[in-house]
């Protein structure tokens, strides 16, 4: 009689909350709910990531002073990076990162170019005035 009395009683863990026996493979008590790990429930592993600065003050500074439909091209993918950071996308983020920094250089050389153009360009029409009313 005994014998049947331990043979009903699971072999497993007992609750710290409420007592009572249960299964070998249970993680919860059956009658509180309690977590049968020693009270504490297993941390949800924490993923760090890296940081991928996004170029937004770069894109809009390179847009105002050097080159306008490059430097909007850099601000769409700069304004991308943290939204697909949020939404886990590290890979997506660290693309539109690149993409960022690599349309912000092509709007400053750009014009880069364009300056020295004008400039080269404004000192052929100053001598070519000043050579002119010489004359």
């Amino acid at each position: 009689m005994a014998h049947e009395a331990d043979s009903q009683q699971p072999a497993g863990p007992f609750c710290q909350a409420c007592g009572s026996a249960n299964q070998p493979e249970a993680r919860y008590c059956a009658q509180c709910g309690a977590s049968l790990s020693g009270g504490q429930t297993p941390a949800a592993p924490v993923r760090t990531v890296a940081y991928v600065p996004n170029y937004l003050v770069h894109a809009i500074l390179v847009t105002v002073l050097c080159c306008l439909p490059f430097g909007i091209v850099a601000i769409v993918f700069a304004a991308q990076v943290n939204g697909k950071l949020a939404a886990g996308d590290y890979n997506g983020a660290v693309e539109s990162s690149r993409k960022a920094r690599t349309w912000c250089w092509v709007s400053f050389g750009v014009g880069l170019a364009f300056a020295f153009a004008y400039a080269a360009y404004m000192l052929v029409v100053m001598g070519a005035l000043a050579v002119i009313s010489a004359a």
